[in-house]
């Protein structure tokens, strides 16, 4: 079915029917009526090619972030999921674009070929070169994180260095004195992540603020890592009672870890940190987190797209989020280490 068919049957011409569709020219309101009562009886679907001719609109939101290597982060795909699902919201399809930097091919054809209206990038760098690119060339974006100088562009963060040092504060209070850091892997650190530095960032002043003898550790996006990375953590420091992580993906084998050095969770080790809420939930007991809303912000990164698109003069806004820490059962006051005897909190930390 096309446009011509849908004029034939509306007795009206080809133009009129194009110019009802796209509103860009006005017509009469029986003949828009009487075009809709055809469009409705045939079911009739515009071309989306042809539609973003008319209108200059793709209706399409690309999604551009960083590739994954093995597999992606539960979190990664909670950011994915739920901007998809915002975007249909607003009747914005969505175009997933696997690029780390503004060279790639599959970033340049988004832009090139504009493929789409604007575009969501995750992943953030503290200097990311795509958010370089696109506000050189102009092109309408919204970044789900933020870079080292965010001023002037359209954001949705999470204030990771006020989350980190939220759960250090909370460990402290508790009473425990020898923490560990849990980040991500060590390349994207080298990368620049913003959500890797940041929280070590926020980690680390709180840490010096409360007098606390702390290691900070790297560990991949795996269950193998974070059981590797928590029996060098024992290794290297048999006194610590607690960690605070920036990583869900090694948690499984954190807590695994635990198990199989005798450390029972919280009584002889407390584990807390930076998680989406669904993710804390899933382990037992169930982590004491400053829950990322995962889908909060995958919403309002949308909507800001679509405020960006509908009104381009606008100033640019951003959203900055810092959910409380939401208390379960994986942290208490320190207690006697897995044999009985109490940790020596003054002992130095093993070199």
């Amino acid at each position: 079915m096309n446009i011509g068919e849908i004029a034939k049957r509306a007795g009206v011409s080809r133009s009129t029917v194009s110019y009802a569709l796209s509103g860009k020219r006005p017509v009469s309101e029986d003949t828009r009526r009487k075009i809709q009562r055809v469009i409705d009886d045939l079911g009739y679907q515009p071309n989306a090619s042809a539609r973003a001719l008319a209108n200059g609109r793709t209706n399409t939101i690309g999604l551009v972030f960083p590739p994954a290597g093995n597999h992606y982060t539960g979190m990664q795909l909670d950011f994915i999921g739920s901007v998809t699902e915002a975007a249909a919201d607003h009747d914005y399809d969505v175009l997933l674009s696997p690029s780390g930097m503004d060279s790639d091919r599959s970033f340049q054809r988004l832009l090139g070929e504009r493929r789409v209206d604007g575009a969501i990038l995750m992943e953030m760098r503290l200097q990311d070169d795509r958010l370089d690119h696109l506000t050189e060339v102009g092109f309408p974006s919204v970044a789900i994180g933020r870079t080292a100088n965010p001023q002037g562009s359209w954001w949705v963060g999470l204030d990771h260095t006020a989350l980190a040092a939220a759960c250090v504060h909370h460990l402290a209070d508790l009473g425990h004195r020898r923490v560990a850091f849990v980040n991500r892997p060590e390349p994207l650190l080298r990368a620049g992540y913003e959500s890797a530095h940041r929280g070590l960032d926020g980690f680390t002043k709180a840490a010096a603020e409360r007098g606390l003898t702390v290691r900070t550790y790297c560990c991949g996006d795996d269950a193998a890592s974070g059981q590797a990375c928590l029996e060098q953590i024992l290794h290297d420091d048999p006194a610590t009672t607690a960690l605070v992580t920036l990583n869900e993906a090694a948690l499984g084998g954190i807590y695994r870890g635990l198990a199989q050095a005798g450390r029972q969770v919280p009584h002889d080790f407390s584990v807390t940190g930076v998680v989406a809420g669904r993710w804390a939930e899933t382990v037992t007991p169930q982590l004491t987190a400053a829950d990322v809303p995962a889908e909060q912000m995958g919403r309002l990164a949308v909507e800001l797209l679509v405020e960006r698109l509908n009104h381009p003069a606008a100033p640019a806004r951003h959203h900055l989020l810092a959910p409380p820490i939401s208390l379960r059962a994986s942290t208490a006051p320190p207690g006697p280490g897995p044999t009985g005897a109490a940790h020596d909190l003054g002992a130095p930390a093993h070199p």
